[in-house]
C-alpha cells in the first residue's frame, strides 16, 4: 500500500513518479544474495528501468553504494546513459545494428551481442579501416531455444514467428571464431522453474558450443524479487551450470530491480456520465502507462477512504463503479473499470502502483501532454522524504520535434 504522503497535494505534485530508494535497496540486497550464492553477475535492464538519478542505490561504481555489475543495453544510447552513470560493465544487444551504431558502441559497450548469423559475419569479415574498433569488446550471439515461456505472445521471445536470436538448425562452427559467449533471452515476469525449461532446451539444441564461451548470459525477465520466487532453485541451477562449463554466468534482470519500488501519482480532474460514471484523470494510459493497453493490463489504485488507504476493486465489489480515463484525445486512452467506497470527486488523489518498471521509459508526449515529474524519496512508515524533484515543461515536449 502506498504511504498517505503521496495523497497530499502540498507535498507531492501530479502527475508525479515517484521512486522509493528504501525499496530499490531492498530488491537489489535480493540480487545481491544471488550474486553471493552463485558468482553470478546481475546487470541493470535499462529498457525496463532508466532512473539514473538511483544508480547510487544500484551501482557498485561511480561513486554508489549497490550491488550491481553494470547494465545491459539495447541502444547505443541506453549504453551511453550505463557508461556515463551507472559504471561497472557495458553488454549491449539489438535485433539489428548498423555501421554506424557499432563503431558508436566500442567507445562504450564492453560486451556487444548479435541476432543474426549475417550480422556477425558480415561485422567480423569487414576489413578493419571499416569497423575502426576503439576498445577491446567481447562478442556475442543470442540464441533462441524455442521453448515458450511467456504467455503474452507479444512479449514472447520464443513464439513461433520471433525474429529474436539463432535458432539451433541455423548455427554452425563457422560462426563460433570471434565469439567469447552465448545469450538467452526467453522469460517475461517468470519463476526460476521456467528458467530451468529453458535452459534445458538451450542443453539439447546448443551442447556442443557451451563449452566453447567463456560467458553465458541467461538475460532478464526473471521475477526474482516476487515474494513467491523459488530462490533456492535459481541459485542451484546458476552454480549448476557455472561447474558444468566454467563460465561466467549473467542475468539481466530489469522489473526484479524496481518492482514495486514505485507510484504514479493522479488528480480526477471532472466525473461526468457515460454508460457508466467515467473519471477523467491528469494522467494519460497511452502517454505515461502504454503497458496498459500494450499487454494490456489493469494496474492497482488506490485512494483514502476516511482516514485509510484502500485498493480499488473489480467492478461492482464496491457502491461506486467508475471508469478511469487519460487526458488524452485517443478514444481508447482507458486505464480501467474500478469500484470505489464512494463517488470520486473532482480534486481527489488516486495512486497506481507498481509504476517504477517500463512505465517511466515508455512514456511519450503525444498531444503534447506533459510527461509527470520524477521525484525520489525515502519512505518510512507514512512519512516522506522527498531527496530530488525533476519537472517537465514546453522545451521537453518542443525539443524532440526539431
Amino acid at each position: 500500500m502506498p504511504p498517505a504522503g503521496l495523497f497530499e497535494a502540498a507535498h507531492i505534485p501530479s502527475p508525479a513518479f515517484v521512486i522509493d530508494v528504501g525499496r530499490l535497496a531492498a530488491n537489489v540486497a535480493v540480487l545481491d544474495q544471488v550474486q553471493q550464492r552463485t558468482g553470478a553477475k546481475v546487470l541493470l535492464a535499462l529498457k525496463s528501468y532508466s532512473c539514473w538519478r538511483t544508480f547510487d542505490t544500484l551501482s557498485r561504481f561511480r561513486g554508489g553504494h549497490g550491488p550491481l555489475w553494470g547494465v545491459c543495453a539495447s541502444s547505443v544510447d541506453e549504453a551511453r546513459l550505463g557508461r556515463g552513470r551507472f559504471g561497472g560493465e557495458i553488454h549491449a544487444f539489438s535485433p539489428a545494428w548498423t555501421l554506424q551504431e557499432l563503431r558508436e558502441l566500442h567507445n562504450v559497450a564492453d560486451h556487444v551481442i548479435f541476432n543474426t548469423p549475417s550480422q556477425w559475419l558480415r561485422w567480423r569479415d569487414a576489413p578493419k579501416a571499416v569497423r575502426r574498433p576503439r576498445n577491446k569488446v567481447a562478442y556475442g550471439l543470442r540464441i533462441n531455444p524455442e521453448r515458450s515461456e511467456v504467455a503474452t505472445p507479444i512479449y514472447d521471445p520464443c513464439s513461433p514467428t520471433s525474429h529474436l536470436g539463432i535458432r539451433a538448425k541455423d548455427f554452425s562452427d563457422d560462426l563460433m571464431p570471434g565469439i567469447t559467449g552465448l545469450h538467452v533471452h526467453a522469460l517475461c515476469e517468470n519463476g526460476a522453474d521456467a528458467l530451468v525449461r529453458v535452459l534445458d532446451a538451450v542443453e539439447e539444441r546448443f551442447a556442443r558450443w557451451l563449452p566453447q564461451v567463456s560467458w553465458l548470459n541467461f538475460g532478464g525477465g526473471h521475477h526474482i524479487t516476487r515474494e513467491d520466487y523459488d530462490l533456492d532453485l535459481l541459485c542451484r541451477t546458476l552454480t549448476a551450470w557455472r561447474n558444468r562449463y566454467g563460465a561466467q554466468i549473467y542475468l539481466e534482470p530489469g522489473e526484479a530491480v524496481a518492482m514495486n519500488a514505485g507510484w504514479l501519482v493522479a488528480t480526477v480532474l471532472d466525473v461526468s456520465a457515460s454508460d457508466i460514471p467515467v473519471a477523467f484523470l491528469d494522467v494519460s494510459a497511452t502517454c505515461h502507462m502504454p503497458d496498459v493497453l500494450e499487454m494490456p493490463y489493469t494496474p492497482s489504485v488506490c485512494h483514502e477512504s476516511g482516514p485509510s488507504i484502500t485498493r480499488a476493486a473489480a467492478p461492482g465489489e464496491r457502491p461506486f463503479t467508475c471508469r478511469l480515463v487519460g487526458k488524452s484525445c485517443l478514444a481508447g486512452d482507458v486505464v480501467g473499470t474500478y469500484s470505489f467506497d464512494a463517488p470520486l470527486k473532482p480534486g481527489q488523489r488516486l495512486v497506481f502502483e507498481d509504476m517504477a518498471i517500463y512505465s517511466m521509459v515508455k512514456t511519450t508526449t503525444f498531444n503534447g501532454l506533459r510527461l509527470p515529474a520524477i521525484l525520489v524519496v525515502h519512505c518510512k512508515d507514512d512519512a516522506i522524504d522527498v531527496l530530488q524533484e525533476h519537472a517537465f515543461g514546453y522545451t521537453d515536449f518542443a525539443g524532440r520535434l526539431g
